[in-house]
């Protein structure tokens, strides 16, 4: 199946406030059932085991109303562990709606940003994660976030996105209809599907990037991709791409 190049998501454009938080709601109830979050956040807590005792700093890119980190809140909260979840989001809306969220999760910090260029400092957290939305960026964006991300991240890169299959089509076409999504959601989750990139695709927008052993794992029965970099792999992308990053927050 071939990519939906320079197709639009509803959500990508401008959208009632009403409507916008139905359609999070939506996203947040697929990823939920649908095993988006639990891959995640495996591959999350891989990332903790490597640093026992000390506070782990997740960057949340493009983590939208900020439900992923209220979750990763929760699970750090039954785990013991101390956390920071640093949300960047650059839909000005939608980082409104997070607000609301993050109202009883003092760990979760929310930053207007874009993907493709990150305010922060080099190594300013443990692991950067970017779930659901690599999708919505063409290749050259794409490249430059998977930068920005490998920058960014001490440890490691997690992307967590759809599998562009004609049987994850149907299961996302059906589950927006048969769980009485917003209608913004039975257009967008679909299209999302179409727009996500194969794994040897984002293979080799990682490679541009600098991240040259990105492993790719795909769950056809969940319908999702994860690529996950290492700390190494990370530092690479550091070293290939030349000039220090400008001085930003680090949150450690």
């Amino acid at each position: 199946m071939t990519r939906a190049e320079g197709a639009l998501e509803l959500l990508d454009g401008p959208v009632g406030a009403a409507a916008r938080a139905a359609s999070l709601a939506d996203i947040d109830r697929l990823n939920a059932w649908f095993g988006g979050y639990a891959l995640t956040l495996r591959e999350i807590r891989r990332v903790a085991a490597t640093a026992p005792g000390r506070r782990l700093v997740v960057l949340d890119v493009g983590g939208g109303h900020a439900a992923f980190a209220a979750r990763l809140v929760r699970w750090a909260r039954r785990a013991g562990r101390a956390i920071r979840v640093v949300v960047a989001e650059r839909d000005a809306e939608t980082l409104a709606l997070a607000r609301r969220t993050c109202a009883a999760y003092p760990e979760i910090a929310l930053v207007q940003a874009d993907a493709t260029a990150l305010p922060f400092a080099e190594g300013a957290a443990d692991v950067s994660v970017a779930s659901l939305t690599l999708h919505h960026l063409e290749p050259d964006g794409v490249v430059a976030a998977l930068r920005e991300m490998a920058a960014t991240a001490r440890r490691a890169v997690v992307v967590n996105d759809l599998l562009r299959t004609r049987a994850t089509l149907a299961l996302v076409w059906l589950a927006t209809r048969l769980l009485w999504c917003h209608p913004i959601s039975r257009h967008d989750g679909p299209l999302s599907v179409r727009r996500a990139y194969s794994g040897a695709e984002l293979s080799a927008l990682g490679e541009k990037a600098g991240l040259e052993r990105l492993a790719i794992r795909e769950y056809r029965m969940f319908g999702r991709l994860v690529a996950v970099t290492g700390m190494s792999e990370a530092r690479l992308a550091q070293a290939t791409h030349g000039a220090r990053r400008p001085r930003g927050p680090r949150y450690t």
